[in-house]
């Protein structure tokens, strides 16, 4: 039988800590994607004392602020909130591209997970409902991942498959 790696959800390592990169545009519906980010790592068990908040401009400055946040070693895994809405112009498509290309790097560089929570969406209705309204919260699933994948890599690390 192969050997396989799976993480969890279930209470992190002592001392594990995470970081939330987080957007101001749009600031409306990205405080609710901080809201159920910060409360999906507290239902896995992660302490108050144990998540740090980051505020950027906008969603183009997210890549840099969790290189940054990465670099410092700090921290077992980082969710990237934001939201990009389409408009009239090919501006979306630039920060939306650039946000994500940058965030993947990010984690591919630094070997740590990020939580991919930037909403790109048409309408401020439809990022309403992915910010804890009929879609779920968005910011809750990007936690949720990242604490899977620290748990998952950890458990790589240590070469210790999953039963």
């Amino acid at each position: 039988m192969a050997r396989t790696y799976e993480g969890t959800l279930s209470a992190p390592a002592q001392g594990r800590r995470y970081a939330i990169a987080a957007s101001r545009f749009n600031q409306l519906v990205v405080d609710r994607l901080v809201a159920g980010a910060l409360g999906e790592l507290r239902r896995h068990g992660v302490g108050v004392d144990d998540v740090d908040l980051a505020w950027v401009p906008g969603s183009f400055e997210l890549p840099l602020a969790v290189a940054r946040l990465a670099a410092s070693g700090r921290y077992a895994g980082i969710v990237a909130l934001g939201t990009v809405v389409r408009g009239e112009t090919p501006h979306f498509d630039y920060v939306a591209g650039e946000a994500a290309s940058g965030l993947a790097a990010v984690a591919r560089e630094h070997g740590i997970p990020v939580g991919f929570g930037v909403l790109t969406t048409e309408t401020m209705a439809q990022a309403l409902d992915r910010a804890g309204g009929k879609a779920g919260n968005k910011g809750a699933e990007a936690a949720a991942t990242v604490l899977e994948m620290a748990s998952l890599l950890e458990a790589i690390d240590k070469n210790s498959p999953t039963a």
